[in-house]
């Protein structure tokens, strides 16, 4: 596997305080919930959450969407344990990419009666969308690539790299 910087960390971290200063001021007089998407959100949602300057909670759900770099049909496997009826929810991951993930959570969160929903990631990658949704927050958008690190993962791997790289599959 070839990998090829995308994002460095000082980049990553710089977006990070931007959308952290949106979220604050559009905030400013509620607390929300921070829901953040297993595995890929927990180092993204890490330092949104240090960089936020309000009230708020966090906690998470499990969505298994992917198998190696195919984008598979998403099944929600552990839910939140907060009460979401009347509460401002911000979903957090770390890639928008066919948009199904956030599409079941939106529908999920929205029969228990969230007062509102929105949608924060770092990476969008609008081209592979295949239904209609777009984040409200957002750091990078991003072309039709495979991404590794700062969450991201190839078969569990990788998620440990402090900056974010565009992988190349070797043919064999």
């Amino acid at each position: 596997m070839e990998k090829n910087l995308l994002y460095s960390e000082k980049e990553i971290k710089n977006k990070v305080k931007a959308i952290a200063k949106q979220i604050t001021e559009d905030y400013q007089k509620n607390k929300p919930v921070m829901i953040g998407v297993l595995k890929g959100s927990v180092i993204f949602l890490s330092d949104l959450m240090r960089e936020t300057e309000i009230p708020l909670e966090i906690d998470f759900v499990d969505v298994k969407s992917y198998k190696g770099t195919e984008s598979t049909k998403p099944e929600l496997r552990l839910n939140t344990t907060h009460k979401i009826k009347n509460r401002d929810i911000i979903l957090v991951d770390d890639i928008l990419d066919t948009g199904k993930t956030m599409q079941l959570l939106k529908k999920e969160f929205k029969s228990r009666g969230a007062k509102s929903i929105k949608i924060c990631t770092l990476l969008d990658k609008p081209s592979r969308r295949e239904v209609e949704i777009q984040p409200d927050y957002t750091g990078f958008r991003i072309p039709d690539v495979f991404v590794i690190g700062y969450g991201l993962d190839y078969n569990e791997k990788h998620r440990n790299l402090p900056d974010i790289y565009k992988i190349e599959q070797q043919k064999t």
